[in-house]
Order: C-alpha cells, then structure tokens, then sequence
C-alpha cells in the first residue's frame, strides 16, 4: 500500500514538471485586437458608428421614455437600422417631399398630430405595396377595416389605393382609438395591434402607458420606429444623409375629371385625356383594371396631370 502511494506520488510530480514545461512554451500574451487602415476590408473612410440616443424625443408630444434601459436600446435599434440602410433612407426622404403635401392637411384637418405621418412611412414607405395577410396602399389597411369606414373595395375598386381616401380613413381610426385609450401612443399601438389587442394586453397587465406594456415584437418596434424615423427625417445632415432639393421626388400639379358613368376601356378613355394608360393608372390606382363598372353611376374624382 505504502510503494503504490509512493508510485502515484511520483507519478503528480512528473505531470506537474510536464504541465509546467508545456506553459512555459505555449503561453503567449495575447494579441491585442488593434486593426490598422491596411488591415481593413473596405473603403479606408468608411465608419460606422455608435449613435447618441437624443434626450428630448417626443411622439405627438408624449415624452419618449429614454431614461428607462429597454426604451433605450429599442430607439438605440430603430436609429442604428434606419441610418445605416442608407439607399431605403434616401428613397424615404425623396419620396415625403413628394407625399407629405398631400398627408399633411387631411390629418391636421381631422386634428390628428403631424408626428401621424411617420406612421403612413413604417408601415408601407409610402408606397402602394400588399402585406402577407392583404393589407394594402401607403396606410396598410385591411379589406374589412377599409369597408367598415365607406371605402369601396372590389376587384374593379380599391379605394385602399386612393391616398387621400386612405389618409381619412386611417385618421377615423385613430381619433376613435384616442378616445378609448386616451393617449396617442396608445392610439397608435392599437393601429398595429388592433384596439381589442390592445384593450386585452392593458387588462392583463394592469397599466395603462404603451412603454409599459409588453407587446408583440412588432408592436414593440413600432412607437420607436416612428420616432427613429422622425429624428432622421428632420435632421438628415446629423444622420450623414446629404442631397440637393431638385434629387427630391416632386409632387406633379393635377386636374380633376368627375365620371359618373361607365368606362368600358379606360385605355381608350386615357388617350381621349391626352395621356395614356400607364400614366392615368400612375395617378390614379385605385382603379384595378381596363375599366369602370360603375353600376350605381357614382361620381368618381381622376386625376390627371396638367403637364408631363
């Protein structure tokens, strides 16, 4: 019994000796992560930088909350994404120069807050685009909703499409969630969520300030996104976004042609106007096909430019 603790004794001192003589060669300091200009992988300017989270963010003049760590780094998340998509944040500020007129004074005459705006920019990029689940136009709106508050919505009509008619209907919609909710953030948490989603998560939670709750991921996002995309929009010199007015989209003067009957070939139709049918379906795309059923011999409003 002695010999064998004697073995195993000798046996720990070998190992120690080898351990120690393996460190003594093996360990180096380690390098320092010190990446010089000609060790980089792009252009020797280029940079990408941590951002300062401004301390005076507002939405529809609601203090955003960025003294709390989570409201941080959502704001922190939705400025970094928005400001290094740099190609999708020029075609943004080119395209509110054209559309802002137009959104501007339906929501101030329906005494929705300016900052209602960005909402119509996070959900479509002010294009006329169609979501997974349908919702369509530069508001998002979803067949039943469109319906629910008198837009005209069939294979032939899609007033989803018409911008001002959009604008009004979504402005409805908000006023009505303001009045239940009684915030802004709120009215504009339910757009997203729908007013029951929220009325539900505020019930089960127990508070009533969208920062509070805790939503689903896009909800989440979609206070700071607005937010994010208000700062950048206003400041783009401060956010590395530089261009001349004139790379701007512009908004075309228009006419109004009132039609209360059928139009049987609106390509046709586009030629006796003196434009042609790409250019009438441009401004006008809420008409969905090569013609106007128009059984009821309602009075549409198209628009056609009054210079090419």
């Amino acid at each position: 019994m002695k010999n064998s603790i004697k073995i195993l004794g000798l046996v720990a001192v070998i190992m120690a000796s080898s351990l120690l003589i393996f460190a003594t060669k093996t360990s180096k300091k380690p390098k320092e992560n010190n990446t010089t200009v000609s060790d980089k992988n792009t252009s020797e300017t280029y940079e990408i930088r941590a951002l300062k989270i401004p301390t005076n963010l507002n939405f529809a003049g609601e203090h955003v909350p960025t003294e709390k760590s989570d409201i941080k780094e959502r704001i922190d998340r939705e400025l970094l994404v928005n400001t290094y998509w740099q190609s999708n944040g020029l075609l943004l500020f080119k395209r509110t120069h054209k559309y802002f007129p137009i959104i501007e004074p339906i929501l101030e005459k329906n005494g929705i807050p300016n900052d209602f705006k960005y909402l119509a920019v996070i959900e479509s990029g002010l294009q006329n685009v169609t979501s997974p689940a349908g919702a369509k136009g530069f508001w998002q709106l979803m067949k039943p909703t469109a319906k629910e508050y008198g837009l005209e919505v069939n294979s032939n009509v899609d007033e989803r499409y018409h911008l001002e008619k959009a604008t009004q209907v979504a402005c409805d919609y908000l006023n009505a969630s303001k009045k239940r909710f009684g915030s802004w953030t709120l009215a504009a948490a339910a757009y997203n969520a729908g007013n029951a989603g929220v009325a539900r998560k505020i019930e089960t939670q127990k508070v009533s300030n969208y920062y509070d709750l805790l939503l689903n991921d896009e909800t989440q996002r979609y206070i700071p996104r607005m937010v994010a995309l208000k700062e950048i929009l206003n400041n783009p010199a401060k956010y590395g976004f530089i261009f001349d007015q004139e790379d701007l989209y512009q908004l075309k003067p228009t006419k109004i042609i009132e039609v209360d009957t059928v139009i049987t070939n609106i390509a046709l139709f586009s030629k006796v106007l003196g434009i042609n049918y790409k250019v009438l379906k441009l401004y006008n795309p809420w008409l969905r096909e090569n013609k106007l059923n128009n059984k009821s011999r309602k009075v549409y409003q198209i628009k056609i430019p009054t210079e090419n």
